[in-house]
């Protein structure tokens, strides 16, 4: 009887060690500032035992590449203002709730809005270690060795120091996914099935930065005649990359997983998802209440639009429920002037404007 007893607790401790794990995340890098190599103090608590969120795989390879972290908080943080620029005008608009879980209970449902979350921030970690290699910061990369473009001119250079788009890919597919890799649930079970899903999701993220990256060029010769190019390989815009993803939102299939532990269309009349594509699991809650079991924050108190029929417009974002208008104080800069040389100088204006908040 108190072996029974012994194996039920231990049981019991390692799924709950399971879900705290899994309630923390990565994305607090973003939240957390990590220190950068040359600020570590001798003696100190090494760094990578005291960044939270950070599964046995991610601490290994912070170990193994601790000027990394903080890029890779760059990178979380560039997604989650990404994440909050693409959703601002929609019910749920990736708010974060803590500095460990970052957006709480809503991430453990596997929605169309966790798929973009996942991916958007998987491409923010390839952007930012993309860059950092550029601008000389990590020792283990350098500028992109990308193969010169077949249909660049013959007479244009290739050179320059290009954004190393492929080191970024390969590390942020390391890092991000070891997380995922690392847990090993029953073949067809939905815990696998929501594994799947995160890989895909990060993918597609990865892949979104990859594709995106173009190659840009600089003129030289005499009076700007531009009679010679340098051309480099350099990053997309991330707006245009959380863009991509929101369009890849919209159009994100519905998944379930097989006795073979594989994901396979809900309707198999649509087609197939590519590495490139967006999947989710699980139905998206309608997030226009407050629910402690969803971790859904609910619209009261939204700011809403009152002429708009879309998303932001007040009879959909407030899910019925009406809505208070209020006026407010808005201070703008107006009447500028450019003034020789060279500055230009503007008055201040204040308007008094309507606005709507939800019930």
């Amino acid at each position: 009887m108190p072996s029974l007893l012994l194996l039920f607790t231990a049981a019991l401790l390692s799924s709950w060690a399971q879900l705290l794990t899994d309630a923390n995340s990565w994305w607090s890098l973003a939240l957390n500032p990590v220190q950068r190599p040359e600020m570590f103090i001798i003696g100190a608590q090494p760094v990578c035992s005291q960044l939270p969120g950070l599964s046995p795989g991610q601490r290994k390879l912070c170990q193994l590449y601790q000027e990394h972290m903080a890029y890779i908080g760059e990178g979380a943080k560039t997604g989650i203002k990404e994440c909050q620029h693409q959703f601002r005008q929609r019910r749920w608009n990736c708010s974060t709730v803590d500095n460990v879980s970052v957006f709480g209970r809503v991430m453990q449902i596997g929605s169309r809005e966790t798929a973009f979350t996942y991916a958007v921030s998987a491409a923010g970690v390839v952007n930012a270690i993309s860059r950092a290699c550029r601008e000389g910061e990590l020792s283990t990369c350098g500028c992109s060795r990308s193969a010169r473009p077949k249909d660049l001119p013959r007479d244009w250079l290739w050179g320059g120091c290009g954004d190393n788009v492929e080191y970024g890919y390969r590390f942020a597919k390391e890092f991000v996914d070891a997380r995922e890799r690392e847990k090993n649930f029953a073949k067809g079970s939905e815990e696998q099935g929501r594994v799947l899903m995160n890989l895909q999701n990060n993918e597609a993220g990865r892949r979104a930065v990859y594709k995106m990256a173009d190659v840009a060029c600089k003129c030289h010769g005499v009076s700007g005649s531009c009679s010679l190019k340098t051309c480099w390989l350099q990053l997309a815009e991330f707006r245009k990359v959380g863009d991509r993803l929101k369009e890849k939102y919209d159009s994100a299939a519905a998944m379930r997983v097989t006795r073979r532990g594989r994901l396979e269309l809900v309707n198999s009349r649509f087609t197939q998802p590519t590495p490139e594509d967006l999947v989710y699991v699980d139905p998206s809650p309608d997030y226009c209440l407050r629910n402690e079991s969803t971790g859904s924050l609910g619209t009261q108190g939204r700011l809403c639009n009152k002429t708009s029929e879309g998303m932001d417009g007040c009879e959909l974002m407030c899910c019925g429920r009406g809505y208070n208008q209020f006026k407010s104080v808005q201070v703008e800069r107006c009447h500028c002037k450019f003034h020789w040389c060279c500055f230009v100088k503007c008055k201040k204006c204040t308007e008094i404007v309507d606005q709507y908040i939800c019930k």
